[in-house]
């Protein structure tokens, strides 16, 4: 799972999230520090409003959190959808010593970034690529 630093600036740069089944997020609220949630069709439910999407949270009752507002909601998406958020630019994921390197290809030139684990490399490949062509 990458960092809410790297996932905050993914946001920052442009990358959106439209909320489904399986993926988590944290509150950027006081009190919700090192508290990682996941939507699921049972107990966190995306509701699509025209004000707005609000995450539900469905048979909590013990909760004094019934929903809260995307915007205080901060994505921390998964290896397989940053990949897909990097679309045709994806090249490879490689081990490289102690960490993993993820290749782009973009407008035929090669380009590289390394992490400490496979998620970090495509989140700063995907934050590289996004701040590159915005």
């Amino acid at each position: 799972m990458i960092s809410a630093t790297l996932a905050l600036s993914l946001r920052t740069a442009g990358v959106r999230w439209s909320p489904s089944s399986g993926d988590s997020f944290i509150i950027t609220r006081e009190g919700f520090e090192g508290d990682v949630f996941v939507v699921s069709d049972m107990t966190i439910e995306s509701h699509e409003f025209e004000t707005g999407t609000i995450l539900g949270f469905n048979g909590t009752t013990e909760w004094a959190l019934d929903s809260v507002a995307i915007e205080d909601a901060l994505w921390l998406p998964r290896e397989d959808q940053l990949r897909g958020l990097l679309g045709d630019s994806f090249d490879s994921l490689t081990r490289s010593g102690e960490g993993y390197t993820v290749g782009l290809v973009v407008n035929g030139q090669r380009w590289q970034w390394d992490a400490a684990n496979p998620a970090d490399a495509y989140a700063v490949a995907l934050l590289r690529l996004v701040s590159a062509t915005v």
